[in-house]
């Protein structure tokens, strides 16, 4: 043999044993796949969340841990081909963020464990049955807002309010049975509501200018829809001094006046755990659906005064964090 022919078949030799060592790693790698309906601060910092509660527990992405993460970018087809795309490259877990997000992944496998997070209502999105006892291969987080404390807060610092303006996707089933329980809620606060839908994130900005002379506030839900476009609904409210405020604190350093909710990085490390027990070899329907407990309170009095309010000195000494 030619010494250049034993080279080049040493080095085949050593390319191929390469090859067989990569594959075993990636082969012994966990791999957990994520997806959200849309990209906004809320829902990425739940996904950050999901991702360091797994590096906690010693599930380091580029070392054991292959971390996928998609976007639908709003579009529910989208969700859909993304949730088809996850099962068939077969994950150990598959964490859905959203509602929407959620329901295309469990209509797509009755096998992978799926542990969703930020769903508002998941009896009602038709995830699971018995919150307390899922069964099958569903489990995971519900982000499902104190709507009553939230209304409360509107009459603090707005107390002359009479009606306020709820802007929604009707699209979303989580926004549905958030809207249900604002209706059921704000008779007892001297409220009335007015609705303010909008199907597309293009539709927010004219769904918001529809409130004007309609409603005396803005509430804007755990709506991924009008979240992703939540600067349109706060130039609305500057410009026709409505305060606007909002279901989730990630939304106050955006404009809102006020947000009394879950911080969604902490949702995030909370679902990880869930995903951690799994991966540990626990059955997702095992696993009761979780809530979220402590809710932290965010202000903006700036963005208060922008809109014609003054927050009660009082609140603002109470509240986890100031936006200056």
């Amino acid at each position: 043999m030619r010494f250049g022919s034993l080279l080049s078949s040493l080095s085949l030799a050593l390319l191929t044993a390469t090859t067989v060592q990569v594959a075993a790693v990636q082969a012994a790698d966990v791999v957990v796949a994520t997806t959200a309906i849309v990209e906004h601060p809320a829902l990425d910092a739940a996904r950050d969340g999901v991702r360091d509660e797994l590096a906690a527990a010693g599930y380091v992405e580029g070392e054991n841990l292959r971390f996928l993460y998609e976007s639908a970018q709003g579009n529910p087809a989208t969700a859909a081909q993304i949730a088809r795309k996850f099962v068939g490259e077969a994950p150990d877990v598959i964490v859905p963020i959203s509602t929407p997000s959620a329901q295309a992944v469990v209509s797509a496998t009755k096998d992978i464990p799926v542990v969703f997070s930020a769903v508002t209502d998941p009896v009602g999105a038709k995830l699971v049955g018995d919150p307390m006892k899922p069964g099958g291969n569903v489990t995971g987080m519900s982000d499902l807002s104190p709507i009553g404390k939230h209304l409360d807060l509107i009459k603090q610092i707005t107390p002359d309010a009479k009606s306020v303006g709820v802007m929604f996707n009707p699209g979303e089933a989580n926004s549905l049975s958030l809207l249900e329980l604002i209706k059921q809620e704000a008779p007892a606060r001297g409220l009335s509501v007015v609705e303010g839908p909008a199907t597309k994130t293009s539709e927010v900005l004219g769904a918001a200018q529809s409130l004007v002379g309609k409603a005396d506030v803005i509430y804007v839900p755990t709506d991924n829809t009008i979240i992703s476009a939540f600067e349109a609904v706060v130039k609305v409210g500057i410009d026709n001094k409505i305060p606007v405020y909002a279901g989730d604190t990630d939304s106050v350093p955006r404009g809102a006046v006020a947000a009394l909710g879950f911080n969604y990085y902490d949702v995030g490390r909370q679902t990880g755990k869930m995903v951690v027990r799994i991966l540990k070899g626990e059955a997702p329907g095992d696993i009761a659906v979780e809530g979220v407990d402590i809710t932290e309170l965010y202000v903006n009095p700036g963005m208060a005064e922008k809109m014609g309010v003054t927050i009660p000195e009082a609140l603002i000494q109470q509240a986890k964090e100031v936006v200056r």
